[in-house]
């Protein structure tokens, strides 16, 4: 079956060599760095981005924050993350958005949002919030966009820039 749908595939022999060899390093990398991460932290998931790279998402065993982190699988795991969403537990029984760190465009964001929305499903939390900050407009438009493609109410004041968010939960 394999040779078949090689057959049907416009790709040279080269490029899918070349695939499939890349494939296996980050599965090999994989490995290393789960075995790193899960010495201190809870490992969610693995998942992989827009681009088709694995990436490993988790948290740190923390009960007063709650961030969710990840970390892609090109590189080894260093201690850092790559991407992070850093929220907090507020006491009425919500999840606030604090800041969202990492590279723009690469997807790492929306997998975040989705474990930390699966977080907060499972944790019976009904809705997460978060503010959008002045030094946040000079990509606020982005932000919008995000947000809303998430799902989020997004409220903004354009005039005194800044702006509220909330994702209620429909289960």
């Amino acid at each position: 079956m394999f040779y078949q749908l090689l057959e049907k595939d416009s790709r040279s022999s080269g490029e899918i060599k070349k695939e499939l060899e890349e494939l296996e390093f980050q599965v090999f990398r994989l490995q290393d760095n789960l075995k790193e991460i899960a010495k201190k932290s809870k490992v969610l998931g693995v998942d992989h981005t827009k681009d088709d790279k694995l990436v490993i998402v988790y948290t740190p065993e923390d009960s007063q924050s709650c961030k969710i982190m990840l970390s892609d699988c090109e590189s080894s795991y260093n201690g850092q993350w790559d991407f992070s969403i850093q929220a907090t537990y507020t006491e009425d029984k919500t999840i606030h958005i604090g800041d969202i760190k990492g590279p723009a465009d690469k997807g790492y964001g929306s997998i975040c949002m989705d474990y930390l929305k699966e977080l907060a499903v499972e944790q019976n939390i009904p809705e997460i919030t978060g503010d959008i900050a002045e030094r946040d407009w000079d990509h606020v438009e982005r932000l919008v966009h995000f947000y809303e493609k998430q799902d989020f109410e997004v409220d903004i004041d354009y005039q005194d820039k800044s702006g509220e968010i909330k994702w209620i939960c429909n289960r």
